[in-house]
């Protein structure tokens, strides 16, 4: 009699696609949404523009390669410090595990840097494209592109900006450049609701993972990572979330103030300053940080359609 064993099953092209779309964080769309805020932004004549498509489309391609190489890089550095493993205990109920498939096996180490690196080499070259097939090439707007590649990459690998007191600033600055940088491509120069606009969309990532470094501050500071919710104290990290809170409206009422955009305008942002106090008090008040991140997202992408609908209206009306 001959004992036989069966090795494991090899994951198949779907399994292993599945894992490399949840590593590349793809069901958080909304980075990708800046594209359409640019479109609205941009004169209708623009419309009728081959390469004002190509740009946009170019732009997307590459900072979802971007993207892609931020948050697989910080799972890679995740997994190796443990922080993944505390901050996503399976016991915590609105915190997706299966988004982490380096967690459950699913893909190696090895595996995840060459996806990492590979998708930062792909989205470096796609937005070199996009810049040779632009009308307008700024030098600020080529700069900003680089800065916000080097920033994104360095996330957590490498410089490891956000263990090392800048994450904020890195989510803030690079979610914000991808309005500013297709924007300059195709229009040449910034505006006053461009401004605006770059402004609110970083602001608008920030906020969703200001919360989630509220859930996550044991494991971070058992990880190293040193970021606002691990160096101060709750009372003023927590401050330092109604401030921002606080600078969302401050920002939109001061851009109609200076005539960077009309005051009607501000009445398309009321929806998302109400949701956001809701958000301050499901997160500040009631410490349900985990429903607030959530409140987070979607307050982001309700803000994407209100400012496509105040900038289509804008340039009409211009």
């Amino acid at each position: 009699m001959t004992a036989t064993t069966s090795a494991a099953p090899r994951p198949g092209v779907r399994e292993r696609a599945g894992a490399y779309a949840k590593l590349a964080k793809l069901s958080f769309f909304d980075y990708y949404l800046c594209v359409l805020v640019v479109l609205a932004l941009l004169p209708t004549a623009a419309w009728d523009e081959p390469r004002t498509w190509w740009v946009l489309v170019l732009f997307d391609a590459g900072w979802v390669g971007v993207v892609a190489a931020t948050v697989a890089l910080d799972d890679v550095t995740g997994l190796r410090d443990g922080s993944d493993a505390r901050n996503y205990d399976p016991t915590q109920a609105l915190r997706a595990r299966d988004r982490k498939p380096l967690l459950d096996g699913r893909l190696t180490l090895r595996q995840a840097l060459r996806f990492g690196w590979g998708c930062a080499a792909a989205g470096s070259a796609l937005w070199a494209l996009t810049a040779l097939v632009a009308p307008h090439r700024p030098w600020w707007a080529l700069v900003a592109a680089g800065f916000s590649v080097v920033i994104s990459v360095q996330y957590s690998y490498g410089l490891k900006l956000s263990y090392r007191g800048g994450q904020e600033a890195v989510i803030w600055l690079s979610t914000g450049l991808c309005v500013l940088v297709p924007f300059a491509l195709l229009n040449g120069e910034m505006t006053g609701a461009a401004w605006l606009e770059c402004f609110l969309f970083g602001l608008w990532s920030l906020m969703v993972s200001v919360y989630s470094n509220i859930n996550d501050v044991d494991g971070d500071r058992a990880a190293g990572r040193r970021n606002l919710a691990t160096s101060v104290s709750p009372g003023l990290y927590r401050g330092f979330i109604a401030g921002l809170s606080l600078a969302e409206t401050g920002a939109i009422v001061l851009a109609a103030a200076v005539g960077a955009v009309p005051w009607w305008f501000c009445a398309f942002l009321l929806p998302v300053v109400g949701m956001r106090a809701r958000q301050a008090r499901a997160g500040l008040v009631a410490g349900e940080v985990l429903s607030a991140r959530k409140q987070g997202v979607t307050i982001h992408r309700w803000g994407v359609v209100l400012l496509i609908a105040a900038n289509l209206l804008l340039v009409h009306n211009g």
